[in-house]
């Protein structure tokens, strides 16, 4: 079988035209098929978010529409792609679903426009790749990832994807290099077919690549879940290797806004990147590296500012990573204590209940703590969702403190800690044999130099 590598440029690396010629730069040194999956230009996601809320406090979000429209139509311009239209019919579509009548729960609306972010950016960025002979095609990835119904954070189903990208085999018969979009799929429930079930309310010149079936189907991965989308087609293509181009050297031991200096991880293993992942490593998206690790596909973290600069490299066993101390900052925390009314055990039973609504609630946690009549867990501070969860645990005593941060360190050096440490007021602490992890109140005052 051909090789195939995968490639995920985030979207500082698409912020503009320069931007998307350097990509273009970059990739015409991979010869090989190509998988590319592109995430949405500069801060058009944020843009998208603060639209769809809008819409459900019933404001005009017109504004927010016209400068997202703008901002693609100078980069298409510059890039000299304005003549091809797939783009702009991509923001049609947009525009009319986002001014339709709510349907849906706020989740569900959120996933049925957030995705188009990518669309438009794939759109462009496919035009400019075909025109520097990369022999490109854009396909749109809610036809190959089929996700649950989670909308937000959907889960995918492993089989019935493999099923679908399976047929992505056949297209580099014709193209070296096909593009995706990351972040997104579909439900499961979503016909195959793209003529049945299509919403008869939605524009009838999409793209071909753009089903209209999928418009009220379309899921999320979670935030930042292109990296994530990048290794499930590596994963179900059986793909060599994946690289994801970043606008650092590669994995830092810690990130530069919030500590000083920082070194490069040059190599680790995927258990190491795992459990850095787990703890909020900015760089790694938390579900990224599993897939890989099944099929020992490595993984690259390379600069686009510097492609040629070594970067991280991820592989199943690494040399020296226990020399290295990594410092992950976690803020806007909410530290939550709860314990039973009647002062009984905090047991089995009473877990399963507490477990059970965060699920509900979509309320991830960072932290958790056990003791004979406590349960105490850090979850990010979300006023709503925390009004709901002690609503929802009415029948226990439920405390609080906002404004709360995690400090976690691998392979701590006991001075550094010691000096992080200095004039910080701890509420809760966590040991073992290579973490310790801190809950601090208050703020951080920023970058925190680190003195080995």
């Amino acid at each position: 079988m051909a090789q195939i590598t995968v490639h995920k440029f985030g979207g500082a690396s698409v912020r503009n035209a320069e931007a998307v010629r350097n990509v273009c730069s970059i990739l015409n040194h991979f010869p090989e098929n190509k998988i590319v999956i592109v995430s949405a230009m500069g801060k058009t996601t944020n843009a998208l978010e603060t639209i769809h809320k809008k819409r459900f406090e019933g404001k005009d979000f017109e504004k927010e529409l016209q400068e997202i429209f703008h901002f693609h139509f100078n980069i298409a311009k510059e890039l000299e792609v304005d003549a091809d239209t797939d783009w702009l019919l991509v923001f049609g579509t947009l525009s009319q679903i986002c001014k339709k009548e709510i349907e849906g729960s706020f989740d569900e609306e959120y996933d049925r426009i957030i995705g188009y972010g990518e669309y438009l950016s794939t759109a462009i960025v496919n035009a400019c790749f075909n025109q520097n002979n990369l022999s490109s095609k854009r396909l749109n990835s809610a036809d190959y990832i089929v996700t649950d119904s989670r909308f937000r954070d959907a889960r995918v189903q492993w089989n019935k994807s493999e099923e679908r990208v399976a047929a992505l085999q056949h297209e580099f018969q014709s193209h070296s290099t096909l593009v995706l979009q990351g972040f997104i799929g579909a439900a499961k429930d979503v016909s195959q077919g793209r003529s049945e079930g299509a919403s008869q309310d939605l524009p009838q010149d999409l793209p071909q690549d753009l089903p209209q079936d999928l418009a009220k189907h379309l899921t999320s991965l979670g935030r930042e879940g292109s990296d994530f989308s990048a290794a499930i087609f590596a994963y179900l293509l059986n793909a060599d290797s994946v690289t994801i181009w970043k606008d650092v050297p590669g994995l830092l031991n810690a990130d530069p806004k919030c500590f000083e200096p920082t070194q490069l991880l040059k190599e680790i293993s995927f258990r190491e990147a795992v459990e850095l992942a787990y703890y909020g490593a900015s760089v790694i998206h938390p579900r990224t590296i599993k897939p890989l690790q099944n099929k020992n596909i490595p993984l690259y973290i390379k600069s686009f500012l510097n492609p040629t600069a070594e970067g991280t490299r991820i592989i199943e066993r690494a040399n020296a990573e226990l020399e290295v101390a990594s410092y992950i900052l976690k803020q806007n925390q909410t530290l939550i204590s709860i314990s039973t009314k009647d002062f009984s055990f905090v047991v089995e039973d009473n877990l399963t209940f507490i477990f059970k609504t965060f699920a509900n609630l979509g309320i991830h946690v960072h932290m958790m703590e056990n003791s004979a009549l406590n349960f105490s867990v850090c979850i990010p501070s979300e006023p709503t969702k925390l009004k709901e969860l002690i609503e929802q645990l009415s029948d226990f005593h439920v405390r609080y403190n906002d404004n709360v941060s995690i400090l976690t360190i691998r392979h701590p050096k006991p001075m550094v800690m010691q000096q992080l440490l200095q004039y910080k007021e701890v509420l809760l602490e966590q040991r073992n044999r290579t973490t310790v992890r801190f809950v601090i109140r208050g703020n951080w005052n920023l970058p925190e130099p680190i003195k080995e």
